[in-house]
């Protein structure tokens, strides 16, 4: 008999490029290579492992770019697992089916349930066994062909399946009213056939202009040279600084370059003798 040949161990992928290869070939075969990475970016931010194929590359509709593109979203398996991964998923009940319905929609004949209702459980810490149910309406979820037609009749996953996409429809529904930690983002098999529906883009909000601040009133020649010697002798006793004077004038007045300077020269002997010497002093200064 001969020797069983041991399999040799997975090696490593390289680089984000032989990923795509290897996802393009497994998953998602005729997937355009930056659509491939999206998945990437999507799971990697998630923390999900991309050969698990948790997420789904959905092509919707754009209506204002008149152009399918492809839209990354969680699949039912990602639900499910995060369900079970809590510790307290308890279980599915079968899907529930209503009426059949047969109509012509766009052109199409098709028989589909009026709705599905599908009941979650999940155990609480309690102990207690808690039920959650979601009906879900064919009519209301069913995927259209769309595209430049704009057809309303039912696309082929759809018509070829009514019964298990609404099923999964009204799972993940339930799945998300048993299990909100899981999030709210609609699933693929939610939302094949449907428009990509862009938000309108807002119109500028004008900005109030900033209130304006009160115009501080000038101080007069004669009133600062009646209160420059008065600054002079604080500055001497050593009581003030020229920098206090200035910061708490100018808080109170506008203040012109030389009388900014004036102040400035307090610091310095007889420094302002010469701009005392170019005024009158008429008037009682500011106390």
């Amino acid at each position: 008999m001969n020797a069983v040949t041991p399999l040799r161990p997975a090696q490593p992928v390289a680089n984000d490029v032989d990923l795509i290869q290897i996802l393009e070939s497994s998953f998602y075969p005729g997937a355009k290579p930056e659509s491939i990475g999206l998945v990437l970016s999507y799971c990697r931010a998630a923390g999900l492992d991309p050969m698990q194929r948790p997420v789904h590359i959905v092509p919707m509709w754009d209506e204002k770019g008149g152009r399918y593109r492809d839209v990354v979203m969680p699949g039912i398996g990602l639900y499910r697992t995060g369900a079970a991964r809590t510790g307290q998923y308890a279980g599915i009940g079968d899907p529930e089916f209503g009426p059949d319905v047969t109509e012509t929609i766009g052109g199409v004949s098709i028989t589909y349930p009026q709705w599905c209702r599908v009941t979650v459980k999940r155990a609480l810490a309690t102990g207690a066994v808690v039920e959650f149910s979601a009906r879900e309406f064919w009519r209301e979820c069913y995927g259209a062909k769309g595209g430049k037609e704009k057809s309303i009749a039912p696309n082929a996953m759809w018509a070829k399946r009514p019964y298990g996409m609404l099923a999964k429809c009204a799972e993940a529904q339930a799945l998300r009213k048993a299990f909100p930690e899981l999030g709210s983002a609609p699933t693929a098999e939610e939302m094949i056939g449907q428009a990509v529906e862009l938000e309108a883009e807002a119109p500028p909000v004008s900005q109030p202009a900033p209130p304006a601040l009160p115009q501080l009133p000038t101080y007069s020649v004669e009133a600062f040279a009646g209160n420059l010697a008065k600054w002079r002798d604080l500055v001497e006793a050593g009581r003030k600084s020229a920098g206090d004077i200035l910061a708490a004038i100018s808080s109170k007045y506008e203040l012109d370059a030389e009388q900014r300077a004036a102040i400035a020269a307090l610091d310095q002997p007889s420094g302002n003798d010469e701009w005392l010497a170019n005024y009158d002093i008429n008037e009682e200064g500011d106390k």
